[in-house]
């Protein structure tokens, strides 16, 4: 049997991974040693990244909830749960869009929440 060169096959993944390290900096986008290396590293990066941005935006909407709850002389956690008695289900990223841009519907349902708790 004789012998078979691979250089077509080779070059193909080379070419692939260099023209994914486009765009890095020095030796990482034209060596394919070290190419190659960090185009892993930004794939493990690229899919941790993608579960911790949901965890980011949460702790985002968390925190302009609880601005606006105080602006209204409520805590975040009271006023959640005053929400959750009053049977308003509403998710956190629109509820910090109300708390961002319309603040009188935003004070409408921090009231609701208050008349709830009581």
């Amino acid at each position: 049997m004789p012998r078979v060169k691979g250089g077509t096959v080779t070059r193909q993944r080379r070419k692939r991974v260099l023209k994914l390290a486009k765009g890095y900096y020095g030796s990482k986008r034209t060596l394919f040693k070290t190419a190659k290396q960090q185009v892993m590293k930004s794939g493990q990066y690229a899919y941790r990244d993608r579960r911790q941005k949901k965890r980011d935006f949460r702790k985002l909407w968390i925190a302009r909830i609880n601005a606006a709850a105080r602006m209204n002389d409520m805590s975040y956690s009271r006023l959640m749960h005053g929400l959750k008695l009053a049977g308003i289900d509403i998710n956190r990223k629109m509820l910090a869009e109300l708390a961002v841009s319309d603040e009188k519907a935003f004070a409408e349902l921090a009231d609701q929440a208050k008349s709830a708790l009581k």
